[in-house]
């Protein structure tokens, strides 16, 4: 039996929530709730494979249309009011369930959770099984969740989870077990709505349970883990640092707890690099930065080709790897994350919910590999691919203004090789779209301000947009969307108005 996590590596503003995310959640509750599922005769429902849950597969993985039908004919002969019907009733459940976690059909999780709402009611309140029901339901409908982002179905799996600690009072075996679960879901529902409300409370209720997993308790890493990525979640809102050492320092003991072998330790490895990286944004100890590499490359080493969570190593050592070249200049730094981003973008195909991101840190690489070697070719991807996350990133997506702040930087490098004035009124337009999304007090809106004047300079410098600015009618040929996005000079102006007034901005072509 194991625990229910919910394990993230989302970066603060690079990172979404990804398959590793999702998919470890999702087998980590499926064993824990299979080992509370041991019904004494008759009611003798199946437990999980651990070997199967161990190894990274979903529970009963070798389950295929002939062990659901198998399933299914025990139902049917089992017809509406015959003993046994709850026990053929879960187990067509658990199957279908488990077919979903290997093809990822919907249609197998819609039927799973109409069965277990079945077996619900043929167990009552006062059942001693109907907590365990409650989590499996709760867990079906959070998968749901993550495959239709239908935020009833997370409502619902957290109203079934207080259900399910309602009647696992203090003492209960099982109570660590619901605690975790509540939280984890709790903790979605954060990453979703941003309500601090839900984080604090996965915290207590983490806490909680890792009162009730004592040194030696064989679930303590997985409480451990747990409870660091929430306070991870809580720095990147809040920026304590208090927090953020609570996260380094919860993650190494689950790290100390996941020996080489353990199944989960290279989730522990790659979390545990993400917080040392962070805490090296924060701080600038190259030694944090080393050792995330060093991290990285072991979980790395644990994700070979076809694991489905190698991209995400790959993405996270090209990230370590970019910043080091930042710090360091040392291009072999820089090509080998160049590398590591194509690798990672390769397994990340047109609709994976990671994609963009590659996209994105792919672009800024080459951007780099240009701003060093002035290399043409690699601008020109820079531009495609910044392009092709752009679209990937619509209106309200939280990342639109580093995809519309990244592409205006490769355009304005552009301009200034090739002397294009479209990509320097292009790379305006797209300066003053990032900025109207990161309003006075947004922590990027400063930089914002002054990449858009450093625009606007050159173009003064070279009297290329005087004569557009002195008419009232002028806008951008570039537009964001659907609609330009200004209609006169004086809203083109506004941002700056307070600097400097515009007849400043004239004298002399441009010199500020």
């Amino acid at each position: 039996m194991r625990t229910c996590t919910c394990p993230s590596i989302a970066f603060r503003s690079r990172f979404s929530p990804t398959e590793t995310q999702r998919r470890l959640f999702h087998i980590s509750c499926l064993a824990c709730l299979a080992s509370q599922m041991v019904y004494s005769v008759p009611f003798s429902f199946p437990t999980i494979n651990q070997n199967h849950v161990r190894h990274g597969y979903p529970p009963h993985s070798t389950a295929s249309m002939d062990d659901v039908s198998y399933k299914r004919a025990d139902l049917e002969s089992c017809p509406p009011g015959s003993n046994g019907r709850d026990i053929a009733l879960f187990n067509l459940a658990v199957a279908l369930c488990n077919r979903f976690m290997k093809g990822g059909k919907v249609g197998d999780l819609d039927e799973a959770i109409t069965f277990l709402r079945d077996v619900l009611e043929l167990r009552p309140s006062g059942h001693r099984h109907r907590p365990s029901l409650l989590l499996w339901l709760a867990h079906c409908l959070s998968n749901r969740y993550d495959s239709q982002g239908a935020v009833a179905d997370l409502e619902e799996a957290i109203t079934l989870g207080r259900a399910a600690l309602d009647l696992r009072l203090p003492g209960h075996p099982d109570r660590a077990r619901s605690l975790n679960s509540l939280a984890c879901y709790l903790r979605r529902r954060f990453q979703k709505h941003a309500q601090m409300y839900d984080l604090e409370e996965a915290i207590e209720l983490n806490r909680a349970a890792l009162e009730l997993r004592p040194s030696g308790h064989r679930h303590r890493s997985s409480s451990l883990h747990d409870l660091a990525l929430c306070f991870l979640d809580r720095y990147n809102s809040q920026e304590a640092a208090a927090d953020l050492e609570e996260a380094v320092t919860l993650g190494r003991a689950a790290l100390k707890l996941r020996l080489p072998g353990h199944p989960h330790r290279a989730l522990s490895l790659s979390n545990l690099a993400y917080c040392l990286r962070t805490r090296f944004q924060k701080h600038a100890r190259m030694y944090d930065l080393e050792e995330a590499i060093e991290l990285h490359r072991a979980a790395l080493e644990l994700r070979p080709s076809g694991h489905r969570d190698r991209s995400s190593s790959l993405h996270d050592l090209a990230l370590c790897l970019s910043n080091r070249y930042n710090r360091q200049g040392a291009v072999a730094d820089l090509e080998e994350a160049i590398t590591l981003g194509r690798a990672a973008l390769d397994l990340r195909l047109p609709r994976h919910p990671g994609r963009a991101l590659s996209l994105h840190n792919l672009a800024c690489n080459l951007r780099r590999r240009f701003k060093k070697h002035a290399r043409m070719y690699d601008l020109k991807e820079a531009i495609e691919l910044h392009r092709v996350a752009l679209e990937l990133r619509p209106s309200g997506h939280r990342d639109r203004s580093s995809s519309l702040r990244e592409l205006a930087f490769c355009l304005s490098d552009r301009y200034n090789s090739q002397g294009a004035v479209a990509d320097l009124e292009d790379a305006v337009a797209l300066g003053h779209a990032a900025l109207e999304l990161c309003p006075p007090g947004h922590p990027d809106h400063c930089s914002l301000v002054n990449h858009l004047a450093v625009y606007i300079r050159k173009g003064f410098q070279d009297r290329t947009l005087i004569h557009d600015l002195e008419n009232p009618n002028w806008a951008p040929p570039c537009s964001i969307g659907t609609s330009p996005l200004w209609t006169s000079r004086s809203v083109f102006i506004t941002p700056f108005a307070r600097f400097l007034p515009f007849g400043q901005l004239r004298q002399s072509g441009g010199s500020w």
